[in-house]
């Protein structure tokens, strides 16, 4: 017996009746060999790891367009903060981890430079919309290895591309990721708002700190026990409902006086349009598009994915650079 079928054996021992077990996994759209020591999930997550996408998560915005300080969360300490989160839950209610966490280092790859702000701005020019959760599952499939794609279990595309709040994730594994990709960013960018004075601890609406505690640490922590008491021995992922509410009505709080204030407007004029004029760039003179996206196009894809596929992976840096020589010549 390898590895790999020890840990299968494993997993069917002492995994979760719920849990979804490697050995029985629903497989990748292109067959492939089975590795002698690593389960298909933790194959998953090795490609993702390293991967072009993930790397570059590293300078995309998470929150704060270009902070004066070194602090503040990016895509990357984003995502590590989700997958640490969620494996927490997993292993607690002895689910698959393996699966959980690949989800959770995939889940925002495909996310646009300059955050919300490049979403919305691609969302605008993308005749059929842009939606992150769509482009991370084209990274994983179209984009990277020249096109030929990473070739991740249905579960783990599952996982990505229902990770949004209005997802239905198949598997609890990808149910978790789902709450914890919420609590990740819910206080983290309260303490990176705190620091950027945004916000005050007393502006925080008291009513859900009374409820999930004063600081981020002690929030993350409730909120975590929370989930493991009221989700362990059923086929689902919840919390209390009084929990659950104060949680969204945190989330509503961000929205209205972080995501969306005015008091984020200098990081907004600062990029503001930069990711739809270089759409139309492109779009008008195609031959500029780097070689493998022109190799896209030219193998009848679909030019407006092209683009977008070039324009939402670039990261902060490269995307100022770029438009700079563009158009500031």
């Amino acid at each position: 017996m390898d590895i790999r079928e020890y840990t299968e054996k494993m997993e069917i021992e002492n995994l979760s009746t719920f849990a979804v077990k490697s050995a029985f996994s629903k497989g990748r759209k292109i067959y492939e060999e089975q590795d002698d020591i690593r389960t298909c999930f933790k194959r998953d997550r090795d490609r993702i790891i390293h991967s072009k996408a993930f790397r570059r998560l590293m300078y995309k915005t998470q929150a704060f367009i270009a902070p004066e300080g070194d602090h503040y969360r990016t895509r990357l300490t984003h995502t590590i903060e989700v997958s640490q989160i969620a494996r927490t839950i997993a292993m607690a209610l002895r689910l698959n981890e393996d699966l959980t966490e690949a989800i959770a280092l995939g889940h925002d790859l495909g996310h646009t430079p300059f955050g919300h702000l490049g979403e919305r701005d691609l969302n605008c020019v993308m005749p059929e919309g842009f939606h992150h959760n769509k482009q991370s599952i084209r990274v994983v499939e179209k984009v990277e290895k020249d096109g030929k794609g990473l070739n991740l279990t249905l579960e783990v595309l599952d996982g990505i591309l229902n990770h949004r709040g209005n997802g239905n994730p198949k598997t609890l594994e990808g149910k978790i990721v789902q709450i914890s990709d919420k609590i990740a960013y819910i206080n983290h960018d309260i303490d990176d708002s705190l620091r950027a004075g945004i916000l005050t601890v007393d502006s925080l609406p008291k009513d859900c700190i009374n409820i999930l505690g004063k600081t981020s640490k002690e929030r993350i922590n409730f909120l975590i026990r929370n989930i493991i008491n009221n989700s362990a021995g059923i086929n689902d992922i919840v919390m209390e409902s009084k929990v659950k509410n104060a949680l969204y009505v945190l989330r509503e709080f961000m929205f209205e006086f972080v995501y969306e204030s005015e008091l984020l407007e200098n990081g907004k004029q600062k990029v503001e349009n930069i990711l739809s004029r270089l759409f139309y760039y492109y779009i008008n003179n195609p031959d500029k598009l780097p070689e493998e996206f022109i190799n896209h196009y030219n193998m009848s894809e679909d030019k407006n994915l092209a683009v977008c596929d070039y324009i939402a992976g670039m990261t902060d840096r490269f995307a100022v650079k770029i438009y700079s020589e563009i158009f500031k010549k």
